[in-house]
C-alpha cells in the first residue's frame, strides 16, 4: 500500500471501532475494511498508513490488538464472525462463525494472550481460545450487549455493558457466573475502561451514595487486599460513573458540563451524545472522555471542587473535533510520555499529547463515495477532490509541513459533490457541481461561503469546464467581462454556460447557439460530458447517444461528428499541447458505457476546418481491456500520447497509446472508480478514487499486473439482470441498509448509486439496483471475481456441536428455498400482462358473489322478465340489482349506465364516465358535463359534429378556453382555425410571444396588406431584441418596412462582422447617413485589431467618408514608419494586415502619404474639388486634447488626422492653417509626455527642418502674423527638443552618466548631494513606450531610435534664440502667479467653510512639514517639459484678505492682456526650463554656447524663475562658471 491515501472515516457509533498497539500503530474500522494508521513519535509527526486488510462482507465494527501479538488483530462484524488478522501479510489467521446474531463487542484479553471475548446483540457471550480454535458460550443476561471489556488485573473477569445501562462483572473460569452488578446509569453504555493500575481504596474519596450496587456472590470480594481495582463507564445518560470492582460499589459520578461552545449546546446534540471513556496509562488519577460537541476533557478524580475537568485544546482555536467523538485510546512512549488517538463524526482522526493537552496532527478522511479529482493548473500540486459526504477536500500534497495538508469546504454545499474544476489561471478559484443540481464557485484562500449560481440543473452536475466566453455573453477588449466561463452539464442533457462575475444571472443554455449557427432543426441528443482543448478555440460535446461533436469558438460551428461509441460518454479529454511532437496535441480520448476507449486524431479538421461538418467513424487508436463502463480519463502531462483510465470493473490502466498496448494495472481498490488523475509533478504517480472512500497514491512502475482483470461477458450480465425482478432488488437493498448500521452517510453511499451508476436515463440505475443478495452475487475482490461462501452453512454447523448449560442459542430457519420461492413468482407475476380497467366495475363484482347470490340473481331475472306482477317492484341496473342491466331493457342498461358513471367520477377516471354517455347516445350531455369540468378531450370533441354546428361551435371555443388554461397554445390556435377564427388564433399566439407560429398562421391566411401581419413582425422584433436575438428581430423589422431600425439592431451587438452587415443593410434601404456612421465605427474597431486592409474595405463605399479614409491611409505608413524603426507599438495579438502599398524608406514620410492618396483616392492638387471636398470633411472633425493616460493607439489615430489635415493644407498652400495644425500635433505629443513621438512628428511636418521654417517664414511675413506666431512656436518646440538630445549626448560623453547625476560630484554647501543636483526629475514614464525629456539617451532608446546625426552643436545653439522669448517667459511666470493667488483663495474659502472645530481637528491630523524620519533628499533642479514648479509661497502680507487676492489677480489680467496676441494664443516651451537646460550644457561644455546666449538665458533665469529650486539651480551653475 502506498504511503499517502485517504482512508474512508471510521465507523460511528460503535463503543470500540478503533484501538492502537503499544507500538504505535492505530487501528479502525472504516466501511468493510480495517486501516491501520501508523504515528511517529514527536510533535512534528506524521501518520503514515501501514496496511489496509482485506474486506468483510459487511461492516467492520470493533476491533483490539493483542499487547504480547503486536502482528495480530481481532476483528468482527455485522455477519457473525470473529477473525484475527496478521497485519503484516494482511491475512486472516483465525475466524470463528460460533455467533448466531450480530457482534456488538470484542475485546483482546490483556492477560490471556490468546483469548479473545465477543458478545453479540442477543446476550451471548463467546470466549474464544483461539490457538485451540475452543469457543465457550455465557448467557449472563437476557439484554442487549453494548460493549465489553476484559481486565488487566484478573484474567477471568470480564465487564458487559448493556443498552438498557446496566453493568454486569462475569467470572469466565465459573461458567460466566455474574459477580457484580452495577446499576447507576439510565442510558446505554458507551464505554467501559478499566484502571490501568491497582489503587488504594481512599484514592477517590467516598462512595457514591446515590448508586445501587449488589453483590451476589460477596464471599468471592477479599476484605483484607490492599488494595482495589476500579472500572469507569460513560453512558448515553451524560455521567460517567467510577466503580469499585472489588466489592462492586460505585465511587464517583462525573455529570458532562455544558460548554459555552459556539453559543452554547442544544438539546439536539445533547440526544446524539456519545459518551467515550479512557483511563490514562501513565497516571492512574486522570480520565479522559469526550462531550457534547467533540470537546475532549481531562478529569483529575481527586481534584476537589465541582469542576474537574480541564479543556483539551485550549491552547488555541481549531484545534477540537467539530462533532461527537466515538473512539478513544493512548499509545505510551520511551520516555513516559503518552498519546491520545480519536475519532469523531466530523471525520477527522487527531493525535493528542496528554502532556501540553495539544493536538499533534489531524488525519482527514472520508465520508462517501470520491466522485471527482482535479489537479489545480495553477497551483501545482493542489489536488481537489469532490466526495459524497456533501465537502470538498484541497489536499496541498507538496507540503513541506506535513504529508496531510488538507483544507475542508463545507459552507454552501447540500449534496455530494460529482463534479470539480479549477479555474485555469485564477489561483485558488474552485468550481464544483452537486448531485441536487447545485453549480458553485469556491475561493479556497477565503472564509467566505461560495458564489451560487442561480440557475440549478435538474439532475446531477457530471462535468465542469471553464473556457472561452460564447454569445451572447462576451468579453470587451478593454476587460468589461470576464475571460473564461463556467460551462456546467448535468444529467437531464443540457449544458449551461455561468458567467463568473454575474452567477446570479440566468445561465445560458448553448444548445440555442448551437442551433442558430448550425441551422438545426431537429431534437438534439442529450448531453453527457464536454471538454474544451486547451487553446480554448475548440469545444467537444460528448451525447448520451454514445456520438462526439467537435465545435469551433466562439459560435460553436460545427465541424465533425464521431460516431464510433454507441453508448453513453462519460470522459472526454484532450490531449496536451506540449508534447515532443506538435500533432499528438490533436488526439482526443472518449471512454462511454461500452468499455472501450477510442482515440481520435484531429489534426486534419482542425487545421482546415470543413465548410460543412463530417462524420468520423473509424478510430486513431483503440484501447480495450476493461469490460464495465468508463468513467474517467487523464493524459501523462509527462509523456507523450499515455492515458490513464478509470472503470467500473475496480481497476485503473494505463495505456500507450500509440502502440495501443496496455502498460500496467492498478487493482488497489474494491469497487467502483470514479476519477483519475496523473501527477504534475510526479511521472510515475497517478491518484485514483472509487467508490470505496478512498484516494489513492499508486506508482506505475511497481504494479504487478498490464491489463484489466477478466470479467463476465456483457450478454451473460444483461442475462442476469433479466432474471431478476425489481421488487427483489428493492427488498435486498432495505434490508441491506437496516443492516448497515456504522455510518449516516455511509448508509447512503452504499445504498443509493444511481448518481455513481449513470449519466442519464433509467437503464444504468437498474444495472446497479437489479442485482441479487449479496449471498449469491459474487464480489469484485482487488479486481478479480470472487464468490463468498453461504452464511448459513457455518450456522447449520455450529447448531450440531454441544453447548454449555449457559449458553442461549437462536437457531437460524433454513430461508434459501424459501427466496428461491418467491423469486420465481415475482418472475412470473412481473411477465403476466396488465389488463385495462373495467368500464362496468361494479356490475362485474357483483356477478362474481357467492355461488347462492349468483343463482339469486337467476330466479331475479325471471321474475322481472316473465312474472308480470313485479314489474312495478323492482328496478333492475340500480343498487343492489345493478348487475341485471345488461338483461332486462334498454331503461335499465341506461340506469346501469349512470350509476357505474357515478362511480367512476368518484374514483377520478371520468374519461370512461364520458365513455359510458357516448355509448348511450347522450353526446350533448357528456360535451357539456366534460365543458364544465374542464375535461374535454381530443375524442369528445370529435364527437360534437353529432350533436349539431352550434354544439360543435360551443365545443371548440370551450376547448380552446381549456387548452389556453393548460398552456398548449398551439393546439388551441388550430382548433381555433377549424371554426375559421383566424384573428383569435393569431392573438392567442402572439399573446403568449409564439410569434413564428403566429405569423406562419397569418400569412397562411390573410392578405399580405393586413395590419396584424405588421403588428406581428414589429412585437416579435421588440422581444427578440429584448432576448438578444438581434438578427432575427433585423429581419422582422426588414419585413415591416423599417430597414432603419433594422440596421440600428444589427448594430446593437457592435462587433465588427454586426457593424458591416448594418453598413450594408442601411446603404441598400437608402440611410445613407446611418450607413456612414456604422461603416466609421466598423472601421475604427478593426483598426483596433490593425486590420487596415479590412478598414479601408468597409469605408470603401462611403464617399462621405473620403476624409477617413485619407487619416486610415496616413495612419497605416506613419505606423509602418515607426514600427521599421522599433519606436511605437501598441499590444495585440492579432498580426497587421496591411495593403501593398510601397513605403518608399528613401523618400520623408510626407511624399509618401502624398503618393498613396494620389495613386490610390485621386488626391492632387490639380483634382482641387475632390481635394477641398476631403479638407472640409477633416476640418469638421474634432479631438480632445492628449493627457498622458491617453492610450496610444488613440493618440495615433488623433496625429494621423491632423497630419493628413495639414498635408491636404500643403496641398491647397493655406500655410497659416498647415502651421497650426502642425503645431498642433506636435503640442498633443507634449500633452501625451511622449517625447520620442514628438521629434518623430517634427521630423515627419518639417522635413527639411530650419530650411523648411525658413521658406515658411518668408511665406508668412506681412501676410499673416497668428501664422508667423504659431510658426515660431513650432520652431522653439523643434529647437526645444534638439537641445534636449544634445544635453543629454554632451552628458553621457563627459562621465557616461544622464544629467539626473551631473553635479552630485561637486557643491560644497551643506544640502545632501541629492539637493546639489539641482533639477527636478521624474522617473520615466511606462505609458506604452512614452518618455519624458528629463531622462538620459540610452535610458530612452534613442541611441537606436534616430538614425539622424545631431545637428551640428554650434548651429543648434545659434538657433535656440527662438525659445528665448521675454514675452513667453513673461506670460508664463504670470499664469504661475495666477495658478499660486487661485490655490490660496481656494484655500481659503475651504478653511471658511469649514466649522471651527472641525478646522482644528483638521489642523491637528496634518503633520508638520519638517516631521519624517530624516531629510529628504532635494529634487533636480531640470524639470521635465511638462512639470510646472511650485513658486515661492505669497506671503502673509499678501494673504491677508480676499481684497488684495483679487486685487492680484486684476493686475495680473491687466499685464496679461498687454502682452501681444500671438503669445497668448499658441503653446510655447517653458522658457525658464530652456534656459536651465543650456546654462547646463554650458557647465559641461563652456565652449559650445556663445557668451550673448548665455547671458540671456541667465537673465531670462533669473527673472522669470522665482521658485526655490530655480533659483538654487541657477547659483550653482553661476558658481560652477566662475
Amino acid at each position: 500500500m502506498p504511503g499517502k491515501m485517504l482512508t474512508p472515516s471510521p465507523n460511528w457509533y460503535c463503543s470500540r471501532c478503533s484501538d492502537s498497539s503499544p507500538r504505535g500503530v492505530l487501528g479502525f474500522g472504516a466501511k468493510n475494511s480495517i486501516y491501520l494508521l501508523e504515528s511517529s513519535r514527536g510533535e512534528r509527526a506524521t501518520p503514515r498508513y501501514a496496511a489496509q486488510l482485506g474486506t468483510q462482507p459487511a461492516f467492520t465494527y470493533r476491533l483490539t490488538p493483542p499487547q504480547d501479538l503486536p502482528q495480530a488483530l481481532p476483528s468482527n462484524s455485522t455477519n457473525p464472525s470473529v477473525k484475527v488478522w496478521d497485519i503484516q501479510t494482511r491475512t486472516v489467521l483465525k475466524e470463528h462463525t460460533a455467533h448466531q446474531s450480530p457482534i456488538a463487542a470484542v475485546h483482546w484479553s490483556p492477560l490471556k494472550k490468546e483469548l479473545v471475548v465477543s458478545g453479540d446483540e442477543k446476550g451471548i457471550v463467546i470466549c474464544w481460545w483461539y490457538s485451540r480454535n475452543e469457543t465457550h458460550h455465557f448467557f449472563p443476561e437476557p439484554r442487549n450487549i453494548f460493549c465489553l471489556s476484559c481486565s488487566p488485573h484478573n484474567e477471568d473477569h470480564v465487564a458487559v455493558g448493556y443498552r438498557d445501562g446496566m453493568i454486569v462483572i462475569i467470572d469466565i473460569n465459573r461458567k460466566g457466573e455474574v459477580i457484580h452488578r452495577l446499576r447507576g446509569h439510565d442510558g446505554e453504555i458507551h464505554f467501559l475502561s478499566w484502571c490501568p493500575q491497582l489503587c488504594e481504596k481512599s484514592l477517590f474519596g467516598h462512595c457514591d451514595t446515590t448508586s445501587e450496587t449488589e453483590g451476589l456472590n460477596g464471599e468471592l470480594v477479599k476484605e483484607d487486599t490492599a488494595k482495589d481495582y476500579f472500572l469507569a463507564s460513560g453512558s448515553r445518560d451524560q455521567t460517567i460513573r467510577i466503580w469499585n470492582s472489588t466489592n462492586g460499589k460505585g465511587v464517583m459520578t462525573l455529570k458532562l458540563p455544558s460548554l459555552k461552545r459556539r453559543g452554547g449546546t442544544d438539546l439536539g446534540i445533547k440526544e446524539r451524545i456519545w459518551l467515550t471513556v479512557l483511563w490514562s496509562r501513565t497516571r492512574v488519577t486522570q480520565l479522559i472522555s469526550s462531550s457534547f460537541g467533540g470537546e475532549l476533557l481531562l478529569w483529575d478524580l481527586t481534584k476537589s471542587g465541582k469542576q474537574k475537568w480541564t479543556l483539551l485544546g485550549s491552547s488555541s482555536e481549531g484545534q477540537n473535533h467539530s462533532r461527537i467523538v466515538f473512539n478513544l485510546s493512548s499509545v505510551c512512549l520511551q520516555d513516559n510520555s503518552e498519546l491520545l488517538l480519536s475519532t469523531s463524526m466530523d471525520r477527522d482522526v487527531k493525535c493528542w499529547d496528554l502532556n501540553t493537552l495539544d493536538c499533534v496532527w489531524t488525519q482527514p478522511t472520508l465520508g462517501g463515495f470520491v466522485y471527482s479529482l482535479a489537479f489545480s493548473p495553477v497551483n501545482v500540486g493542489s489536488l481537489a477532490i469532490g466526495v459524497g459526504d456533501s465537502m470538498i477536500r484541497v489536499w496541498d500534497t507538496l507540503s513541506l509541513q506535513s504529508a496531510y495538508d488538507i483544507k475542508t469546504l463545507w459552507q454552501g454545499i447540500k449534496s455530494k459533490v460529482t463534479a470539480l474544476c479549477w479555474h485555469l489561471t485564477k489561483e485558488g478559484t474552485l468550481a464544483f457541481g452537486t448531485e441536487d443540481g447545485k453549480v458553485g464557485i469556491f475561493d479556497i484562500y477565503s472564509n467566505k461561503p461560495p458564489q451560487i449560481s442561480s440557475s440549478y440543473h435538474r439532475k446531477t452536475v457530471y462535468a465542469l469546464a471553464w473556457g472561452s466566453p460564447l454569445p451572447p455573453i462576451t468579453t470587451g477588449g478593454d476587460g468589461d467581462g470576464p475571460g473564461m466561463m463556467l460551462y456546467s452539464c448535468a444529467g437531464e442533457g443540457i449544458i449551461l454556460q455561468h458567467n463568473p462575475w454575474k452567477l446570479a444571472a440566468d445561465a445560458q443554455d448553448i444548445n440555442r447557439l448551437i442551433r442558430e449557427t448550425n441551422g438545426i432543426t431537429h431534437k438534439l441528443p442529450g448531453r453527457s460530458e464536454l471538454n474544451w482543448k486547451p487553446d480554448g478555440e475548440t469545444l467537444a460535446i460528448g451525447n448520451d447517444d454514445g456520438s462526439i461533436e467537435i465545435f469551433q469558438a466562439p459560435r460553436l460551428k460545427l465541424l465533425c461528428s464521431i460516431q464510433t461509441h454507441h453508448k453513453l460518454l462519460n470522459a472526454i479529454r484532450w490531449n496536451h499541447p506540449h508534447g515532443s511532437q506538435p500533432d499528438l496535441g490533436y488526439l482526443i480520448a472518449s471512454g462511454s458505457n461500452s468499455a472501450v476507449i477510442y482515440v481520435h486524431n484531429l489534426k486534419t479538421v482542425l487545421e482546415d476546418p470543413p465548410a460543412t461538418p463530417i462524420t468520423v467513424t473509424e478510430p486513431f487508436r483503440t484501447l480495450a481491456g476493461h469490460t464495465a463502463k468508463v468513467t474517467s480519463l487523464a493524459w501523462s502531462p509527462h509523456h507523450d500520447a499515455m492515458l490513464v483510465s478509470a472503470c467500473y470493473d475496480g481497476t485503473a490502466q494505463v495505456w500507450d497509446v500509440l502502440k495501443e498496448e496496455p502498460l500496467c494495472n492498478f487493482r488497489g481498490h474494491v469497487g467502483r472508480l470514479f476519477g483519475v488523475q496523473w501527477s504534475p509533478v510526479d511521472a510515475d504517480s497517478v491518484w485514483t478514487g472509487g467508490d470505496d472512500f478512498t484516494v489513492r497514491l499508486w506508482e506505475v512502475s511497481k504494479q504487478e499486473h498490464t491489463r484489466p482483470p477478466k470479467g463476465k461477458k456483457a450478454a451473460e450480465m444483461d442475462k442476469k439482470r433479466a432474471n431478476c425482478s425489481k421488487l427483489k432488488s428493492k427488498k435486498v437493498k432495505k434490508r441491506n441498509e437496516k443492516g448497515s448500521a456504522g455510518q449516516e452517510d455511509g448508509n447512503a453511499e452504499s445504498s443509493t448509486q444511481n448518481v455513481a451508476s449513470s449519466r442519464n436515463g433509467d437503464a444504468d440505475r437498474e444495472e446497479e439496483e437489479d442485482c441479487p443478495n449479496e449471498a449469491e452475487t459474487p464480489k469484485l475482490v482487488n479486481g478479480i471475481s470472487q464468490t463468498p461462501e453461504a452464511l448459513e452453512e457455518p450456522r447449520a454447523q455450529e447448531i450440531q456441536r454441544p453447548s454449555t448449560p449457559t449458553t442461549a442459542r437462536s437457531q437460524t430457519p433454513p430461508v434459501r428455498k424459501e427466496r428461491l420461492k418467491d423469486k420465481r413468482e415475482r418472475a412470473e407475476a412481473a411477465m403476466r400482462k396488465k389488463k385495462g380497467r373495467s368500464a362496468l366495475p361494479l356490475s362485474t363484482v357483483n356477478d362474481h358473489r357467492s355461488k347462492d347470490d349468483l343463482h339469486s340473481d337467476c330466479v331475479n331475472l325471471a321474475n322481472i322478465l316473465y312474472s308480470k306482477e313485479s314489474v312495478g317492484q323492482r328496478r333492475p341496473g340500480s343498487q343492489e340489482e345493478i348487475q341485471l342491466g345488461l338483461f332486462v331493457d334498454r331503461p335499465a342498461l341506461y340506469r346501469m349506465f349512470e350509476e357505474e358513471g357515478r362511480n367512476h367520477l368518484e374514483a377520478g377516471h371520468p374519461e370512461i364516465c364520458y365513455q359510458l354517455m357516448l355509448w348511450k347516445g347522450d353526446v350533448r350531455g357528456a360535451l357539456e358535463m366534460a365543458t364544465e369540468r374542464r375535461e374535454l378531450n381530443d375524442t369528445l370533441v370529435a364527437m360534437a359534429p353529432m350533436a349539431g354546428y352550434a354544439v360543435w361551435m360551443k365545443t371548440i371555443e370551450a376547448f380552446c378556453k381549456q387548452l389556453c388554461f393548460q398552456e398548449q397554445y398551439v393546439k388551441a390556435a388550430t382548433y381555433l382555425l377549424s371554426i375559421h377564427k383566424v384573428y383569435e388564433a393569431v392573438k392567442v399566439l402572439q399573446s403568449h410571444q409564439l410569434f413564428r407560429e403566429a405569423i406562419a398562421i397569418a400569412k397562411a391566411h390573410l392578405q399580405p396588406d393586413d395590419p396584424v401581419l405588421k403588428e406581428l413582425y414589429t412585437s416579435c422584433a421588440a422581444v427578440m431584441e429584448k432576448d438578444g436575438h438581434y438578427t432575427i428581430a433585423a429581419k422582422c423589422y426588414l419585413t415591416s418596412k423599417s430597414p432603419y431600425d433594422a440596421a440600428k439592431i444589427l448594430a446593437k451587438k457592435g462587433d465588427a462582422a454586426s457593424l458591416k452587415t448594418a453598413a450594408e443593410v442601411a446603404s441598400i434601404a437608402g440611410e445613407k447617413e446611418l450607413s456612414s456612421l456604422f461603416s466609421s465605427r466598423c472601421a475604427l474597431d478593426l483598426l483596433s485589431l490593425r486590420n487596415w486592409l479590412g478598414a479601408q474595405e468597409v469605408l470603401r463605399p462611403q464617399e462621405s467618408l473620403l476624409g477617413q479614409r485619407l487619416v486610415l491611409c496616413t495612419y497605416e505608413l506613419l505606423y509602418r514608419y515607426l514600427a521599421n524603426r522599433d519606436l511605437i507599438l501598441w499590444k495585440s495579438m492579432n498580426t497587421p494586415c496591411y495593403h501593398n502599398w510601397t513605403l518608399l524608406n528613401d523618400q520623408p514620410l510626407i511624399n509618401s502619404v502624398t503618393a498613396v492618396w494620389q495613386s490610390e483616392f485621386g488626391i492632387t492638387g490639380d483634382n482641387a474639388d475632390r481635394l477641398k471636398i476631403a479638407h472640409q470633411q477633416l476640418r469638421m472633425t474634432d479631438h480632445p486634447e492628449a493627457s498622458p493616460n491617453t492610450p496610444t493607439r488613440l493618440l495615433m489615430l488623433h496625429l494621423s488626422h491632423e497630419v493628413s489635415l495639414s498635408i491636404t493644407c500643403m496641398l491647397l498652400s493655406d500655410w497659416a492653417q498647415m502651421v497650426t495644425v502642425q503645431l498642433k500635433a506636435v503640442l498633443r505629443c507634449v500633452n501625451a509626455g511622449d517625447f520620442i513621438l514628438m521629434q518623430q512628428i517634427s521630423k515627419i511636418v518639417l522635413p527639411e527642418g530650419a530650411d523648411f521654417i525658413s521658406d515658411l517664414e518668408v511665406k508668412l511675413t506681412g501676410t499673416d502674423s497668428l501664422g508667423l506666431a504659431a510658426l515660431r512656436s513650432l520652431q522653439a518646440f523643434l529647437c526645444y527638443g534638439q537641445v534636449y538630445e544634445l544635453w543629454w549626448k554632451l552628458a553621457k560623453d563627459r562621465s557616461g552618466v544622464s544629467p539626473l547625476t551631473v553635479g552630485q560630484q561637486s557643491g560644497t554647501e551643506e544640502q545632501p548631494k541629492a539637493e546639489r543636483a539641482g533639477g527636478e526629475e521624474e522617473g520615466p514614464q511606462a505609458d506604452g513606450g512614452r518618455a519624458s525629456p528629463g531622462l538620459p539617451a540610452e535610458a530612452l532608446g534613442l541611441a537606436d531610435a534616430t538614425h539622424e546625426p545631431l545637428t551640428a552643436p554650434g548651429q543648434l545653439l545659434a538657433r535656440c534664440a527662438c525659445f528665448l522669448s521675454h514675452d513667453h517667459a513673461r506670460l508664463q511666470a504670470l499664469q504661475r502667479r495666477t495658478a499660486d493667488v487661485q490655490r490660496v483663495v481656494a484655500e481659503l474659502v475651504s478653511q471658511h467653510q469649514l466649522r471651527p472645530s472641525e478646522a482644528e481637528g483638521v489642523q491637528e491630523s496634518e503633520p508638520e512639514p519638517d516631521q519624517g524620519a530624516g531629510p529628504e533628499p532635494e529634487p533636480v533642479e531640470i524639470s521635465p517639459p511638462n512639470h510646472r514648479s511650485s513658486e515661492l509661497p505669497l506671503s502673509k502680507e499678501e494673504t491677508n484678505s480676499m481684497t488684495t487676492l483679487m486685487q492680484q489677480l486684476r493686475d495680473i489680467t491687466q499685464q496679461q492682456s498687454e502682452l501681444p496676441e500671438g503669445v497668448k494664443l499658441y503653446a510655447f516651451p517653458d522658457v525658464v526650463e530652456s534656459c536651465l537646460v543650456l546654462l547646463s550644457i554650458s557647465s559641461l561644455d563652456p565652449s559650445i554656447l556663445p557668451p550673448g546666449l548665455r547671458d540671456r538665458a541667465v537673465t531670462l533665469a533669473q527673472t522669470y524663475g522665482t521658485s526655490r529650486t530655480h533659483q538654487r539651480a541657477i547659483r550653482r551653475f553661476l558658481r560652477e562658471a566662475v
